[in-house]
């Protein structure tokens, strides 16, 4: 790395490896050791010690009560959720991936959103929902898609995202605190990977977007599995002459709009990156708030990048070539910039 990128580098000792499971699985032990409140259910959660290895030990750990394995009923185990929150409990929903979450629809979006509202505030639903989301494993249309901005569009809801091992190991310490029902989107392709993150890692900030990496002259917004592809992006054009900043959403609902204005009125061009369908995405709204609130400052039209408008293949070539990846961002960034 040159000396003038402008990219931080981390303390080592100050910091650990971990992977994106890791990071999971630390921040679920936190918030089932601090609170008593506190219980996972899901399939498969318990002995088989979850799809993807992150309450692996948790049974033996935190017994039956707390660590529930339940029947393949999406719509019944999110309503035990729903009804345990309103009970005083805290619970957390796994629900295996996104794409299974539309079983348990009715429950999200006529129960867990609008509850706390019809009530007046007299009941509070400190619920979170966890799902895996996005591709990568070749796990084909049946588990791979990127659903949300289906969340994203519904009141009542909290809707966070954790590109990062970061938020990985400490949204879910914000979330389980919530009076409202928080959906935590966790992304499959990151599994594996490693970071580093604080010895001190702990819970983080759910109500504001971050700024991954300062740059003056476009603003890079994404969010989930697109940020470190979006980071790579940024160092890989900086070699280029273009310094690009990259914002990560991290809340898709409410999204934080000073973050996103602020970046784009210093920058003055802007490229959304997501691996959600290219049409009617968070792309799509996050083009129109910028439009509406700082037209005047744009020096070129805002780009959107999405994936390919298809169910997710399983060949992983064809898996790899239905989503953004670094080079389809690198070159939407020098269109944008009219660099050749």
């Amino acid at each position: 790395m040159r000396k003038n990128d402008p990219v931080k580098m981390k303390d080592p000792a100050q910091t650990i490896k971990v992977t994106y499971r890791e990071a999971l699985k630390q921040g679920l032990h936190d918030a089932l050791t601090q609170d008593e409140r506190v219980f996972l259910v899901g399939e498969d959660v318990g002995r088989y010690g979850g799809s993807f290895a992150v309450s692996k030990g948790f049974l033996a750990e935190f017994g039956e009560e707390r660590i529930m394995d339940v029947p393949l009923s999406e719509s019944g185990f999110v309503g035990a959720g729903i009804g345990a929150a309103m009970g005083g409990m805290h619970p957390i929903v796994e629900i295996m991936t996104v794409n299974f979450s539309l079983l348990a629809l009715d429950q999200i979006v006529n129960n867990a959103a609008t509850l706390r509202h019809m009530s007046g505030g007299q009941i509070t639903i400190p619920l979170v929902i966890r799902m895996s989301c996005g591709v990568g494993r070749q796990l084909a249309a049946q588990h791979s898609h990127s659903w949300e901005s289906i969340y994203a569009a519904i009141p009542g809801l909290i809707v966070l995202s954790a590109g990062t091992h970061e938020d990985a190991r400490g949204m879910l310490l914000s979330a389980i605190k919530n009076p409202n029902p928080v959906i935590l989107f966790e992304y499959t392709i990151l599994l594996n990977s490693e970071a580093e993150i604080s010895i001190n890692a702990g819970a983080v900030n759910i109500t504001k977007a971050m700024n991954r990496k300062t740059g003056k002259d476009i603003s890079i917004i994404t969010y989930g599995a697109a940020v470190n592809k979006c980071i790579t992006a940024a160092q890989e054009l900086f070699l280029s002459g273009i310094d690009a900043e990259v914002i990560d959403l991290r809340i898709l609902r409410p999204i934080d709009d000073a973050t996103i204005m602020e970046s784009v009125t210093k920058t003055h061009r802007a490229l959304i990156v997501e691996e959600g369908w290219q049409s009617i995405n968070i792309g799509s709204e996050i083009s129109a708030r910028i439009m509406e609130n700082v037209f005047y400052e744009l020096d070129a039209p805002v780009k959107r990048l999405g994936g390919i408008e298809v169910p997710i293949p399983y060949p992983k070539h064809l898996e790899d070539a239905s989503v953004p990846q670094v080079a389809d961002i690198i070159a939407a960034v020098k269109s944008i910039m009219g660099h050749d």
